[in-house]
């Protein structure tokens, strides 16, 4: 974003000048984007570059702090009204907020897999051919390390160590972290990996190529994904939701809330801990469920008081 433009002022002129807003309206929509302004620039991103997952991720940053289901939905408005302006003023080709969903009683909590749902999409690719080879090994290192879509489109083969099962990604604001990679990756793609190497003309250097030797892009690898879950009766799987599987999983499994942020390259760790109000929505539904006090289900057990026992 060039330093010598204030978007943001700029829009808010346009809501007085154009549209003859009310200065209420003005202020709280003023609000709302410096809250936005503020988030990229903690994250070294440019608001002229955001797409719709780092405005998910936002809202979701947002999702722990006490805001009224009116002031979620101004959010949204707020985001909408200001990338349809820069649209218009021809700063962007494609408005990041124009599909985002108006929040409901749980604002962004991110969807995930089960484990089972995880195993099913896993197994969807059949790896007898090549390309079902390479899709098992990108699925599984997905899940196993958390990548984002555009890290995984980017992982160079300099950038994974198979014999320590870590790898090295750069992620937003170009921050690099290390992640480790699951048992189940590895052997994988080492599979993958040998078959890469019988194809002499692949001189790219990124991991993950096409039957060309091409790399891939993400719409190819939102496509795949997509197409995999659709097998296995999955819907609204995305790259992103074998992210959000990842950290749920870790944190279901009592891992250390600050380790996932840094496996997960969080700049702020009330974005990770969004992933705890996931765990603990599953477990009282667990709850209400099974125990036959929750109030929700009937007694498993009837007749009166049970006799005392003895511990």
């Amino acid at each position: 974003m060039s330093a010598s433009r204030d978007y943001i002022r700029e829009y808010l002129s346009y809501l007085r000048v154009e549209k003859g807003l009310a200065a209420n309206s003005i202020d709280a929509y003023e609000r709302d984007l410096a809250k936005l302004k503020e988030w990229t620039t903690k994250n070294n991103l440019d608001l002229l570059s955001l797409n719709r997952n780092d405005l998910r991720e936002w809202l979701i940053d947002l999702s722990g702090t006490m805001l009224s289901e009116n002031s979620k939905r101004r959010l949204l408005s707020s985001l909408r009204g200001f990338y349809k302006f820069l649209m218009f003023e021809g700063h962007i080709t494609e408005n990041p907020a124009e599909n985002l969903d108006s929040p409901q009683k749980s604002f962004y909590l991110p969807k995930f897999l089960n484990q089972a749902e995880i195993e099913h999409l896993l197994s969807q690719p059949d790896s007898s051919t090549e390309t079902g080879l390479r899709d098992r090994a990108l699925l599984e290192l997905m899940y196993s390390s958390g990548l984002r879509v555009s890290e995984a489109v980017n992982l160079s083969l300099s950038e994974v160590d198979l014999d320590s099962g870590i790898l090295t990604t750069t992620g937003k604001g170009s921050k690099t972290r290390r992640v480790p990679i699951g048992s189940s990756a590895v052997e994988w793609l080492k599979s993958y990996l040998a078959l890469r190497k019988k194809h002499q003309n692949i001189e790219v250097p990124t991991l993950f190529v096409s039957s060309h030797g091409r790399p891939l892009n993400r719409q190819i690898i939102h496509s795949l994904v997509k197409d995999y879950a659709q097998k296995c009766g999955l819907e609204n799987v995305s790259p992103h939701t074998l992210r959000h599987s990842f950290a749920t999983h870790l944190v279901q499994n009592r891992a250390d809330i600050r380790s996932v942020q840094q496996m997960l390259g969080h700049a702020d760790i009330s974005t990770t801990q969004v992933y705890t109000h996931i765990t603990d929505s599953h477990l009282k539904k667990s709850y209400e469920r099974f125990h036959p006090r929750s109030g929700s289900e009937t007694p498993l057990v009837s007749g009166g008081l049970p006799e005392a026992v003895d511990d």
